[in-house]
C-alpha cells in the first residue's frame, strides 16, 4: 500500500466523466495522489469528445480504455467519486465516499462537453487541496 492518498472515480461506462477526473487529478496533482477509474458497464472505447475536450487542455486520454469496476479497485482507494453509478459501487465502511451529479457526455459533441470537463476540473482542483493541502501551500524550492 502507498503513503499516497489515493481516489477511484465510478460512472456506468468509464468512458467520459471518470476518464476525464482521473486524467485531470493524475495531471494537476503531479503524481501525489493515486488515481484510478472505473465503470459498472464499461463502454468499448473512451468517449471520442471527452478526447478532444481534453486534448484542448494538453491532456491526452486517447490511449485510456474504460475498465470494470471491482471490490478490489473500492477497497485500495481511500476516496470514491461516484458520477452516476447508482448503487452499483460497493460500499465499505471507512472510505469517503462523494457523489458527483454531471451531466453525462454520451453522445454529445465537444461543445456540449466542454462545460462538463470544466466543472470536473473545479472539483478535481478543490480535492487535491484537502487530499493534499500541502501542495497548495508549500514555499517553492529553491
Amino acid at each position: 500500500m502507498s503513503d499516497r492518498p489515493s481516489v477511484l472515480f465510478v460512472c456506468v461506462h468509464n468512458a467520459g466523466r471518470s476518464q476525464m477526473a482521473a486524467a485531470f487529478l493524475h495531471h494537476l496533482s503531479g503524481g501525489a495522489i493515486e488515481v484510478r477509474s472505473a465503470g459498472s458497464e464499461p463502454a468499448d472505447q473512451v468517449n471520442p469528445a471527452a478526447v478532444q475536450a481534453m486534448a484542448e487542455l494538453g491532456i491526452d486520454i486517447s490511449a485510456e480504455r474504460p475498465k470494470i469496476l471491482t471490490d478490489q479497485a473500492v477497497r485500495e482507494s481511500d476516496v470514491v467519486v461516484t458520477m452516476g453509478c447508482g448503487d452499483t459501487c460497493p460500499f465499505y465502511p471507512g472510505k469517503r465516499y462523494e457523489d458527483w451529479q454531471l451531466d453525462d457526455p454520451a453522445g454529445k459533441g465537444v461543445e456540449a462537453v466542454r462545460p462538463i470537463r470544466d466543472e470536473i476540473r473545479r472539483r478535481i482542483e478543490m480535492l487535491i487541496t484537502e487530499l493534499v493541502p500541502s501542495q497548495e501551500s508549500a514555499p517553492p524550492e529553491h
